[in-house]
């Protein structure tokens, strides 16, 4: 009775502010600007389907690279002393505290024609680079904003691994990529799944990213849904379009839950 209690205020908080505001998205989705019931929003979809491509396709090599990236530096930051974990952290967590659009704009700014990269590349004697305002700049931006988020949920899950366990493997005769293929990556798993659950999601809602980086030639599902309520003002079709949204995110928290349970009882 207490546990219930206590759950109260949460599921207040969650239908004032999950419930309800999803039911809204869905009834304009399925009505027109008179209030009348109609598909003809959810059929426009259509319309951007190569736009949610995209958009799952930059979000998905985003979180592959973060992810390759955040495990090499959360292993390397689980293995340090404890005065150096707290540095560490704190240096991760300090752009985080950051307003995005912020890191995204001075990340912009090294990144054009007369910014930090081309000066420094200038400076090595190569060829200057015009990478502003295409792809790979937005997928840049997409890993250097959420490679934070990546490295958390490594670092806790690999912290907590028994280096007595490693050692052992070690004592067995395993070689290096043994160890980690067959002891450190079975058992840091959980962690993985946080980390791309917790990078993929804002990978594929993003608009700021790459209206910024993308300079207007990159356009994603999150700009859609922008400009459909704020320049368009056709907030049905933005509704629906943000429902799509909503059920590819449920679908992926549901996928990769279920695929983390399955790891928890292949370890246990």
């Amino acid at each position: 009775m207490k546990s219930k209690v206590i759950a109260v205020p949460y599921i207040v908080w969650a239908g004032i502010f999950i419930i309800v505001p999803s039911l809204f998205v869905a009834y304009f989705a399925f009505t027109d600007s008179s209030g009348s019931f109609t598909l003809s929003n959810v059929a426009r979809i259509g319309e951007y389907t190569h736009v949610f491509v995209r958009s799952i396709l930059y979000a998905a090599v985003a979180t592959l690279f973060c992810l390759l990236f955040g495990y090499i530096l959360a292993y390397i930051m689980s293995r340090l002393s404890e005065r150096a974990k707290s540095v560490s952290l704190v240096l991760l967590m300090l752009p985080m505290w950051i307003n995005l659009v912020l890191r995204t704009q001075a990340f912009q700014n090294i990144l054009m024609d007369n910014g930090m990269l081309n000066k420094m590349l200038a400076l090595l004697r190569l060829p200057e680079s015009h990478i502003l305002g295409t792809p790979a700049a937005v997928v840049l931006g997409l890993i250097y904003n959420y490679l934070p988020f990546m490295v958390l949920p490594l670092f806790t899950a690999l912290e907590k691994l028994d280096i007595s366990v490693i050692e052992a493997a070690q004592d067995l005769g395993a070689s290096g990529f043994n160890v980690f293929r067959r002891v450190i990556l079975p058992l840091s798993m959980p962690g993985v799944y946080s980390g791309i659950i917790m990078v993929f999601i804002p990978c594929l809602s993003t608009f700021v990213i790459s209206e910024k980086l993308g300079g207007g030639k990159v356009y994603l599902v999150g700009n859609i849904i922008n400009d459909m309520f704020n320049q368009n003002y056709n907030f049905n079709v933005g509704a629906a379009v943000s429902l799509v949204m909503m059920l590819i995110m449920i679908v992926t928290l549901v996928v990769f839950s279920f695929l983390d349970d399955e790891t928890k009882e292949g370890i246990l």
